[in-house]
């Protein structure tokens, strides 16, 4: 039976507003793609991200222009060529794991060939604000094991001691999205050791980072914007210690799993992030995130309404989806 393929734009609010060092949004805008073939269809999310050049109406133009070519059959191992890596191939890609797994009667960890996944610790996100109010929030989610923290401005020590402060006994991720420079990187990397945080998470612009290679680095540090790809990952020997998976990065879970396998295999720490995206979004990371260092799977969480149903999360952990979502 032929199948049909079907990409809307969908948008959740945000609880609250979400900010980093380039701004704030207040709304999650995501593309929804289902691949049908009439009897079982399978779904899939993906974030446009404007950083990489992506909107929704260029998102929607590239799955439309693979459409006939789905619909006539054309496979994941296909698509990986036949679309480039992005937001785009991500929802598509996800879309064809979750209809060949309702097909065949099996878990999409029975297909890639692993274990059946369990839960996950998840990092929840803290937005970018001045010191005092990055002590409250800290000090409101001082509950959770561990916290991701959103900073990047010229002066961040005085937000580090506040984090740190507000939330002692938490483990920290600090996520610096590209604002760090090369004059206040050393003074950043001494703040972060003084107060025990756990990784540094993109702290030079991408393109931009040479300096991390001439410098201790007294905490690991992440590749985010730096790193989309399996092909990227040589290219960060000698500046980076840890990258950070993303599917709507990567293109989707086939090019996720074989990054990890990649960087795995260069022996660097492996962290599987997210954009602020719905359940959809994060279930088929929660396969990529298995046994990895850092997960940071915390998209529904910000949210003010998610899907229904989503992914289960209790306390600081984030449970695998039910077959009634994805997988």
């Amino acid at each position: 039976m032929p199948l049909s393929l079907t990409a809307t734009v969908q948008h959740f609010p945000i609880a609250g507003a979400f900010t980093i060092s380039r701004g704030s949004k207040t709304t999650a805008s995501v593309v929804t793609c289902q691949i049908s073939d009439g009897k079982v269809t399978g779904w899939g999310e993906c974030v446009p991200y404007a950083r990489y050049g992506e909107s929704l109406e260029s998102v929607l133009a590239a799955i439309e222009a693979v459409r006939s070519s789905i619909e006539a059959g054309l496979t994941r191992a296909d698509l990986q060529k036949a679309m480039s890596p992005g937001a785009a191939r991500n929802a598509v890609d996800c879309a064809l794991w979750d209809l060949e797994a309702k097909k065949s009667g099996k878990r999409v960890h029975e297909l890639v060939g692993t274990t059946a996944p369990g839960a996950l610790t998840t990092a929840y996100t803290l937005s970018l604000g001045d010191p005092e109010q990055m002590m409250v929030q800290a000090q409101k989610y001082s509950h959770r094991a561990l916290l991701k923290v959103k900073v990047g401005t010229a002066d961040d020590a005085s937000r580090i001691r506040a984090v740190r402060q507000g939330a002692p006994e938490s483990k920290i991720i600090l996520d610096a999205n590209e604002g760090w420079t090369e004059d206040n990187l050393a003074a950043h990397f001494a703040a972060c050791a003084e107060n025990g945080i756990s990784l540094i998470e993109q702290p030079l612009p991408a393109g931009r980072d040479q300096a991390l290679a001439s410098i201790a680095h007294p905490v690991p540090v992440c590749a985010d914007e730096s790193v989309h790809g399996t092909d990227d990952l040589k290219g960060l020997a000698g500046r980076y210690d840890a990258v950070n998976i993303k599917l709507d990065k990567t293109g989707g879970l086939t090019e996720a799993l074989r990054m990890r396998a990649a960087a795995e295999a260069l022996g660097l720490k492996i962290m599987v992030g997210c954009m602020v995206g719905s359940s959809l979004a994060m279930a088929p990371a929660i396969l990529v995130a298995q046994g990895v260092d850092f997960v940071d799977l915390d998209g529904p969480l910000l949210l003010a309404e998610d899907r229904k149903p989503g992914l289960r999360y209790e306390a600081s952990l984030v449970f695998p989806p039910e077959t009634s979502l994805w997988g």
